[in-house]
């Protein structure tokens, strides 16, 4: 597999799963939305101590040879936020800024699973964060705009989204993933713009690192072989 990334709260990431697993991965991406304890319980992220387990996987990070990512979802409790200086400290290779998206029908109201109305920004409060931050190196913008087609997302049914394009597809444990893939509206102009190809690879990996997917699954997620 020419990459494996992972993208994690943290919470219940420790050091034994990266000395068993570390040699297989190139990139562990870590959400952060604030440097503000208060702000990403407010957010409903972690319940005080995120910023503690976040600056500690980064250091694991490094520790173990896995280029480390920060994914930021900007929204309304952070938009005015100054993260130069919590980001500088953690140093990411890439950092990723998205606007905090509405789709249609899988967080928009009362009615769905999730309602991220709440949390909705207007452009210019988007361009404002964008501003104060685009200076560092590993900064990589993505607005509501970019990002809204240019992504491949499963909800909880395992159906690709077409996020207000058209309805979502059939789960792909029903039809499979080819005849799912069939039905996906795809941006790729979009998917370019926002650099969604980049050097995913660390820069030594180590030998014998093939991945047995028939034992990693089923003792790591519960699945049941048929």
């Amino acid at each position: 597999m020419e990459s494996v990334s992972i993208v994690t709260n943290g919470s219940l990431v420790k050091e034994k799963w990266f000395e068993e697993y570390a040699g297989y991965l190139d990139i562990m991406a870590v959400s952060c939305d604030s440097f503000d304890e208060s702000t990403n319980m407010s957010i409903g992220r972690g319940k005080g101590n995120h910023l503690e387990t976040f600056a500690n996987l980064s250091k694991l990070c490094r520790k173990y040879n896995v280029k480390f990512k920060v994914n930021t979802v900007v929204c309304r409790y952070n938009f005015d936020e100054d993260m130069n200086a919590g980001i500088e400290k953690v140093a990411p290779f890439r950092w990723k800024c998205f606007q905090v998206l509405i789709v249609p029908d899988e967080n928009d109201s009362s009615a769905t699973l999730r309602d991220a109305q709440r949390f909705k920004i207007s452009d210019d409060e988007y361009r404002s964060f964008c501003d104060r931050h685009e200076h560092q190196q590993s900064f990589v913008p993505e607005s509501k705009q970019v990002m809204k087609s240019s992504y491949l997302i499963l909800d909880e049914y395992m159906r690709f989204l077409n996020k207000g394009v058209k309805e979502a597809t059939q789960s792909i444990l029903e039809v499979g993933v080819p005849a799912a893939m069939d039905d996906v509206y795809w941006d790729d102009e979009n998917f370019a713009r926002r650099g969604g190809e980049y050097d995913w690879q660390k820069e030594q990996k180590k030998e014998n690192t093939e991945l047995d997917f028939q034992t990693f699954l089923p003792v790591r997620f519960g699945i049941q072989r048929s």
